[in-house]
């Protein structure tokens, strides 16, 4: 074993030390670490829900409102139900709708709508006597004939667009009755009357 010689980094000194070392921590720089670390995060956990909702299109900005207006995250719907698509049995219930336009139309204002009279009793003729009715107040009988039945009570018009409405409510006066009723039950015309017992011409 090689041995050196002796130097002065051999003695022993009682005196203080010298060299590199730590210093005692500061009270309470643990808390100071902390609340940067929770402030960086809430700001970068802010931006990223900014930019979400920018990418979203949750926000929007506008001129001249200063700062982000929130949009609607669902627009409202408006449920309208189609007339041409509905299901319809061939037999209609029967059963009038009570509600009626406000005003019923004249027949200056049928147009190309198509009218057609069918009798829906055993009582024969019926559907002839009707048409000369409605010819006579002024309105277009595109054709006659008997409905599927012969046990309606009620006499009804139906129509089938919204807007025959007031066709239908004009038609049901002119025979002196007021049941109108939407319904595709009858698809070869615009509006169809079924003419009930009730009808006495």
């Amino acid at each position: 074993m090689t041995r050196f010689p002796r130097d002065r980094f051999d003695d022993v000194t009682d005196g203080p030390r010298v060299g590199a070392h730590r210093g005692a921590a500061r009270r309470g720089g643990g808390w100071i670490v902390f609340a940067w670390a929770a402030l960086a995060t809430g700001v970068l956990v802010g931006v990223g829900v900014l930019v979400l909702a920018l990418a979203n299109g949750s926000f929007q900005f506008t001129e001249g409102s200063g700062g982000a207006t929130s949009a609607p995250s669902s627009s409202a719907s408006a449920s309208s139900t189609p007339t041409g698509g509905a299901s319809a049995s061939p037999e209609p219930s029967g059963e009038a709708s009570s509600s009626a336009p406000a005003a019923a139309a004249s027949p200056s204002d049928q147009g190309a709508t198509t009218l057609v009279v069918l009798n829906g009793t055993s009582t024969t003729g019926l559907a002839a006597n009707a048409s000369t009715k409605l010819t006579g107040a002024g309105w277009k009988v595109t054709s006659t004939g008997d409905a599927g039945t012969t046990g309606s009570t009620q006499t009804i018009v139906y129509y089938q667009q919204e807007s025959q409405a007031a066709l239908a409510e004009g038609i049901a006066q002119s025979l002196g009755t007021s049941a109108v009723q939407q319904s595709a039950a009858f698809p070869n015309a615009d509006v169809s009357v079924v003419l009930g017992a009730d009808y006495t011409g």
